[in-house]
């Protein structure tokens, strides 16, 4: 890992800790959007696997370690294993803008599957209640819907990933 590569990680996994304060984030019914979910796509379709796991999932657990610590343990092994099965699916050794949409969405809509099961049993068993899960329910599945457009909007339609190419490089 070079100098460069660790700093760019870095500033990934900064970006994630501070999205994940509720002052960066859009109120909705039933709770918050946090613009960490588009984020943590994101860095799920451009950073490799090990990579993607720590700066996503670990610096999920810091943010809410640091703004809102009673779901952190489920926000790590939620985070965690979104961010893996989506980086080993797209097996993302290389930045490319010719990936199959159709199958990135695919995967991508895995990862929000991943990360709504997550959410639901850690709010049912460890840090809510089921019917609470229950009715956070249709809000996290809009907030994970917003993030794979975000994350797909940047990847394919914006020029970041052809400056994201240039700096990791």
């Amino acid at each position: 890992m070079t100098t460069r590569r660790l700093s760019i990680s870095a500033i990934f996994m900064a970006l994630v800790i501070i999205l994940s304060a509720s002052i960066f984030s859009i109120p909705v019914p039933g709770g918050h959007f946090y613009f960490n979910t588009i984020l943590i796509f994101l860095v799920a379709m451009i950073f490799p696997a090990t990579e993607a796991v720590i700066i996503a999932g670990v610096g999920s657990f810091f943010g809410d370690f640091f703004f809102y610590p009673a779901p952190m343990f489920v926000t790590l092994i939620t985070h965690s294993l979104q961010v893996l099965v989506i980086a080993l699916l797209l097996k993302n050794k290389e930045l490319r803008p010719d990936l199959n949409r159709l199958k990135v969405v695919s995967i991508l809509a895995l990862g929000a599957v991943i990360d709504l099961i997550g959410y639901f049993l850690g709010r049912s068993f460890v840090y809510a209640t089921p019917e609470y899960a229950l009715l956070k329910l249709p809000f996290d599945s809009l907030g994970v819907l917003l993030g794979i457009a975000g994350a797909y909007l940047l990847y394919f339609h914006t020029g970041f990933l052809k400056e994201f190419k240039k700096v990791w490089k």
